[in-house]
């Protein structure tokens, strides 16, 4: 006969406040936690704070950050399962993953053209105050046969080594600076005899780099601008932001228009983003978009695209590649794009 029950320690309940114990530091790490990772992966959602440094330089990085904060989340989710009191932490990071991954997983997705019209190729490459290997450039002007070059880092001269390399190929070309002024200072734009004669035009003198436009001959309507912006170093972010306001002009402006060149910031940047209301990468659209072009000695995955190409409605990107060039720091860009 079994000895009667007798009330003790394992049978008594469980006093309510014992069991919120820790429920308010649950929710503060949860919070906590969030805050840095949100400040480390979406910090243009966040009062813009990609606006100023260090942010403006860490939200460049924001896929592998992104790649990083996936792993973590998927670690507290395993975790979670034998830990249930963690799922405010994993439910906080994983939804800043979420919207870091909108941000990023389009641009790797391909968006197939619409436009049927004829191609236009554009090439595009950041030579590195005119240190890359011309012959290397050269030679890849004539293997691909771009329409537009559009050369940052490169000036007056520059230009005087590469134009006598590209003229018997059928290419002329224009420099927004003189050879006496450092070529990191200038930009220099070359373009098929196929386009026929082109009105050029230099921006601004003013500028730390002034961009070249062309228009007129086989562009018809269309402008195409060879562009070149400073860097968001510190102490030079206003005048980044500044540089980058400039697109507008071509974005939102009343004729068709492709921009390409060193931008020196990627779509993660608000900036940007805002800067070419109107305009489609080509990199993003054809699903490349996360193609690292700076700095060309890390991995394609590794790198932020701070190149591109830009295209008003209407003009759609039908391919993008990236192509390695000696002696400079960026990948060329390579794009062939249509018009509607």
């Amino acid at each position: 006969m079994s000895a009667p029950s007798r009330p003790g320690a394992d049978s008594r309940p469980i006093p309510s406040a014992r069991r919120r114990r820790g429920g308010p530091l649950r929710w503060l790490a949860a919070l906590l936690l969030a805050a840095i990772a949100a400040i480390v992966v979406v910090p243009d959602v966040l009062f813009g704070m990609d606006r100023f440094p260090p942010f403006v330089q860490l939200v460049a990085f924001r896929p592998m950050a992104l790649a990083a904060l996936v792993v973590v989340v998927v670690v507290f989710a395993l975790v979670t399962v034998f830990r249930h009191r963690l799922w405010p932490v994993t439910a906080g990071l994983a939804a800043v993953a979420v919207v870091g991954a909108a941000f990023v997983v389009p641009r790797a997705v391909t968006d197939p053209p619409e436009a049927t019209g004829p191609p236009l190729t554009v090439l595009s490459l950041n030579v590195y105050e005119g240190q890359a290997d011309v012959d290397t450039l050269a030679a890849l002007i004539r293997s691909e046969q771009p329409d537009l070059v559009a050369i940052p880092e490169s000036g007056g001269r520059f230009r005087s080594e590469l134009d006598p390399l590209i003229a018997p190929l059928g290419y002329r070309s224009v420099a927004s600076t003189p050879q006496k002024r450092a070529d990191v200072a200038g930009v220099t734009l070359a373009w098929s005899d196929r386009l026929g004669d082109l009105g050029t035009r230099i921006g601004e003198s003013d500028r730390p780099f002034p961009y070249v436009e062309a228009s007129g001959g086989g562009l018809g309507d269309l402008r195409f601008v060879a562009y070149h912006s400073v860097a968001p170093t510190r102490g030079a972010t206003d005048e980044w932001r500044a540089d980058l306001d400039v697109l507008r002009r071509w974005c939102a402006g009343p004729a068709p228009a492709v921009v390409a060149g060193d931008f020196n910031a990627t779509l993660d940047h608000s900036v940007l983003r805002e800067a070419t209301t109107g305009c489609e990468d080509a990199g993003a659209r054809t699903g490349e978009g996360l193609v690292g072009t700076w700095p060309n000695w890390a991995p394609r995955w590794l790198g932020p695209q701070i190149d591109h190409v830009f295209a008003t409605e209407g003009i759609d990107a039908e391919s993008f590649r990236v192509v390695d060039v000696p002696g400079t720091d960026h990948r060329a860009i390579l794009s062939t794009l249509r018009r509607g």
